[in-house]
């Protein structure tokens, strides 16, 4: 399962609070889920904390931003680890402090041997800068090859290559577009949009979300007569 959590700002605008305050209240939700997704039995979850494009909005929420990011780990990582989940991060590091950065280090080495849910947040993270590292890092491991590659070269070099492509992509708060999130990965993704804020967003409304996806047919380019033959699913886990 992917989520872009969106709708932070515009929950807090509407209680006449400062944006920050939406992000803040987010946290919870994320926590919310992480729990909802257990209980479903959801294997791998990835989350849209802060996109590559994200660095264009006012310098305080950044800063704001990223102070949230260094807090909440710091608060949460006893929880994730006596819990069994295993902790991720991808995307573009190098803009980040420091002690940020040795901190994720840290709890991802913590972490690794868990199996309960593999929890991933893609932070200063794009689908075009996924697509482009994971290429070079395919020519720079077969530097005398030219031509020939396919697509499972490239994608063990993308980002999440140690998770299986999402069945079920979830974007709160109401724009309907994939914003640079997963391009490679979502290519048989079903899609949910949702009304609903990411502060908003619970047990609840993911149950919803996850109600909707089982009614649909996965065909992965098949009809609907091959697959009530009984063809092979090739459906992975959410």
């Amino acid at each position: 399962m992917a989520i872009i959590m969106d709708g932070n700002g515009r929950w807090a605008r509407r209680r006449m609070m400062p944006r920050v305050a939406g992000h803040a209240r987010g946290v919870e939700s994320v926590r919310a889920v992480i729990r909802a997704c257990i209980d479903h039995g959801v294997e791998y979850l990835t989350l849209f904390a802060f996109s590559s494009e994200n660095w264009r909005r006012p310098a305080d929420e950044v800063s704001f931003l990223m102070q949230l990011f260094l807090k909440s780990l710091q608060k949460e990582l006893d929880k994730l680890h006596e819990n069994g989940i295993r902790f991720h991060v991808i995307g573009d590091l190098s803009r980040f402090d420091e002690s940020l950065v040795r901190l994720i280090r840290e709890a991802e080495e913590r972490t690794a041997g868990n199996q309960r849910l593999t929890l991933t947040i893609a932070a200063n993270y794009g689908g075009r800068w996924d697509i482009m590292q994971a290429m070079e890092r395919m020519l720079a491991a077969a530097p005398e090859q030219r031509s020939g590659f396919g697509e499972d070269a490239l994608s063990a070099h993308l980002a999440l290559a140690y998770a299986p492509e999402p069945d079920l992509f979830i974007r709160t708060g109401g724009e309907q577009r994939i914003s640079n999130f997963l391009l490679w990965q979502l290519a048989y993704t079903e899609l949910y949009f949702t009304d609903t804020l990411w502060p908003d967003f619970d047990e609840a409304a993911l149950a919803e979300a996850i109600a909707s996806y089982q009614h649909r047919e996965r065909r992965f380019g098949r009809t609907s007569e091959q697959l009530k033959g009984g063809a092979e699913d090739v459906s992975g886990n959410a």
